[in-house]
């Protein structure tokens, strides 16, 4: 038979976790139609042939955290994961622009960082797949599918306010649940230290997971503490699992504050004892000491009910309410600046002009140069700026990075968006264009934390297990062409917290559904990405 296109002389890595071997693979169309021993498959039956001599030849990685919602409405080459090996970013956590409906007044209310424009287009979106197919039809480059947002979900039923739901409140959110397992989700992505996903009860979560649990759909969560409570916070996660009979996702595990850095050791522990009891618990993370997400969010979250916190802030007995919780809190929020101290905190996500000189600088910093107190600068600054104020939090600690990269559980994740370098301004957390490289670089090649075929696992096959995606994955005859080629040598990040904005290096090449759209370190300008849904799609 005739091929679209041949690889050859590549070392292959499956992406099931077995050793590498040498390899020839074969693409017609959208699939692999083969991969066979060396010299197997005549060149002259191909249209195209590609040496991968030296490199590794090895399925596209699929992205279970991506952010890239906001991106792909003016970008959707995501050229910083592309130039990573990613071929499918799955979205989702908290906020989805769609379904629309309910009690929703502004699809764009709930996104970390605005996006109200789009307010428009997103209202036609009332079912969760209309989103999706949009992308699809205007064109994307890899393959794109999503969870649907926990606070979607609560604000679908329950608007922006505090409190449990009502029977008739309730009854819709696991009705809209329901409606978007049908349309492909693959489940229900919560972020309970986020308004207003984090007015949800554990009883609440329990409901809506029963339904994810009838479509074989999976509950996948930012713990409502990764600090303090971290252990805790994974209780709530096993029981709403535990009673809602479904399968459990941790998203970007981490202890958070150094004081918790002992609990990492506990808490793998408790997953592991989990799944020797029965319960479906995973996790996913990124290779970095910091995490990423608002200023905002080191801001009590009742402070938002009803979408009043720019309000509440300007309100000045409101505001000292607020700035007393921040500054000692009562143990019942995740409070992030006490977790490491102002030092460790560093604003990058500024948008006024006049603001624009603190970016980079540490919050303690910040505070000095306005003669504040750090609490009286945080908040002064996110009324100010109206916005969440994108924030890097350096809380973690290499120790447990390693300790949970060997985790068989453990799969990689970036937790951000795509970004095209040529178009970006600003900081941004260096994860969206090094999260794959620096695993491949660092944690394999340099410090050999783990093999590079079970870190390809973790990135791919292991990902695709998790999802369902039963064609995608691993490089195996029938499946889709979903095919990264890179330079085990040299594959690498060059993104840091200081300067993030540089592409990674080492992968070449890269083919999404059978068409290339990185050749030779270059983007193709193909959108051959194609609409992923979940095992409850009808």
């Amino acid at each position: 038979m005739n091929y679209d296109t041949l690889i050859t002389n590549g070392r292959i890595i499956d992406g099931t976790g077995n050793p590498w071997f040498y390899g020839d693979l074969a693409i017609e169309g959208e699939r692999i139609v083969a991969v066979a021993p060396p010299g197997r498959i005549d060149p002259a039956a191909a249209g195209t042939v590609v040496d991968a001599a030296g490199m590794i030849v090895a399925p596209g990685f699929i992205d279970i955290q991506s952010h890239s919602i906001l991106p792909f409405f003016t970008d959707t080459r995501s050229l910083s994961k592309i130039t990573q090996g990613v071929t499918t970013e799955i979205m989702g956590e908290a906020w989805t622009p769609a379904p629309f409906g309910g009690r929703i007044e502004s699809p764009f209310r709930s996104s970390f960082f605005g996006g109200g424009e789009w307010d428009a287009k997103a209202r036609g979106w009332t079912r969760f797949r209309h989103w999706l197919e949009d992308l699809e039809t205007r064109g994307v480059s890899v393959n794109v599918g999503s969870f649907i947002g926990g606070a979607t979900v609560r604000e679908y039923g329950k608007a922006q306010e505090l409190g449990e739901p009502n029977s008739d409140e309730r009854a819709a959110m696991c009705q809209v649940t329901a409606e978007a397992m049908e349309d492909g989700a693959f489940g229900v992505a919560t972020a309970l230290i986020y308004p207003p996903g984090a007015f949800a009860g554990t009883e609440e979560l329990v409901e809506i997971a029963k339904v994810i649990g009838q479509y074989n759909g999976v509950y996948i969560t930012h713990l409502r503490s990764e600090g303090d409570r971290f252990l805790e916070g994974l209780e709530e996660a096993i029981e709403i699992g535990t009673k809602g009979n479904c399968a459990v996702e941790v998203y970007h595990l981490k202890a958070t504050a150094p004081r918790n850095w002992h609990k990492m050791a506990q808490v793998i522990a408790r997953i592991d004892r989990a799944r020797a009891e029965g319960l479906d618990i995973a996790a996913d993370m990124y290779p970095y000491i910091a995490s990423g997400t608002g200023l905002s969010a080191s801001l009590p979250p009742w402070a938002s009910a009803e979408g009043k916190l720019f309000d509440n802030l300007r309100d000045p007995a409101i505001r000292a309410k607020i700035r007393d919780a921040v500054v000692e809190p009562d143990g019942t929020w995740e409070a992030q600046v006490t977790q490491v101290g102002p030092e460790g905190v560093m604003p990058i996500g500024f948008r006024k002009p006049e603001n624009m000189h603190y970016a980079g600088k540490r919050l303690a910093e910040i505070a000095g140069m306005r003669n504040q107190h750090w609490s009286d600068a945080l908040i002064d600054l996110v009324a100010d700026e109206g916005q969440a104020i994108s924030t890097i939090y350096f809380k973690m600690s290499e120790e447990n990075l390693a300790l949970q990269l060997r985790q068989p559980w453990i799969k990689i994740s970036t937790d951000a968006g795509g970004i095209d370098p040529a178009h970006a301004t600003g900081l941004v957390h260096p994860r969206a264009y090094g999260t794959y490289t620096r695993v491949l670089g660092k944690y394999v090649r340099e410090e050999k934390v783990l093999p590079l075929e079970d870190a390809i696992r973790k990135m791919s096959s292991a990902v695709a297990d998790r999802l369902f995606l039963r064609d995608r994955g691993v490089l195996r005859d029938g499946h889709y062409a979903d095919v990264v080629i890179f330079d085990p040598e040299t594959v690498g990040d060059r993104a840091t917290f200081t300067e993030p904005h540089q592409l990674s290096v080492g992968v070449r090449d890269v083919w999404v559904n059978g068409t290339r759209v990185l050749a030779n370190g270059e983007h193709t300008n193909a959108t051959p990405g194609k609409f992923v849904r979940g095992p409850g799609a009808r």
